[in-house]
């Protein structure tokens, strides 16, 4: 009896899932069938090479793998553009000696959001997230490779979240 319990909330499960009741990622029902993303210049004051790339490629691949939109370069029915506006390395705590004890490296991206098939979606907001690593570290190699996929990782998912899972 048990198996049979489990198996009509799997297809339950399913079939919400294919009726775009419910999907795994946790969007609507999304009109669109494409979207782009523009290039995100870095116009931080601090400039670290390459991370506008980085950003742009992660933000694609997020959408990509959480959609079934198709990625076009131009004419989308949803569009992602903006610049990275912030790139800062703080000291959060110092030691007796006053040395760093801790930095922080954040980043803020500034996204503009267009839904051609609904412009009451479209904004403009601006993205921040950090990650602390230990005073001794520099922010280069490995340090650096870490701490920028920790915090694309979670502004992509804000702007994921803010766009299209409306959470």
């Amino acid at each position: 009896m048990k198996k049979i319990y489990s198996l009509f909330a799997l297809l339950s499960l399913f079939m919400l899932s294919g009726c775009s009741v419910y999907n795994f990622t946790g969007t609507g029902k999304i009109d669109a069938k494409t979207f782009q993303v523009n290039f995100f210049q870095n116009n931080a004051d601090l400039i670290e090479p390459g991370i506008d790339r980085i950003f742009t490629l992660a933000l694609q691949d997020l959408i990509m793998n959480q959609t079934n939109l198709n990625l076009v370069s131009n004419g989308g029915d949803l569009v992602y553009e903006g610049e990275i506006t912030d790139y800062r390395i703080t000291p959060m705590t110092a030691t007796a000696d006053q040395q760093a004890a801790q930095n922080r490296l954040s980043i803020r991206v500034n996204v503009r959001f267009m839904n051609k098939k609904k412009e009451t979606d479209d904004f403009e907001k601006s993205f921040e997230f950090y990650y602390d690593f230990p005073g001794r570290d520099l922010p280069t190699g490995s340090v650096l490779s870490e701490a920028i996929r920790v915090i694309f990782e979670r502004i992509t998912q804000d702007i994921f979240n803010e766009s299209l899972a409306k959470w």
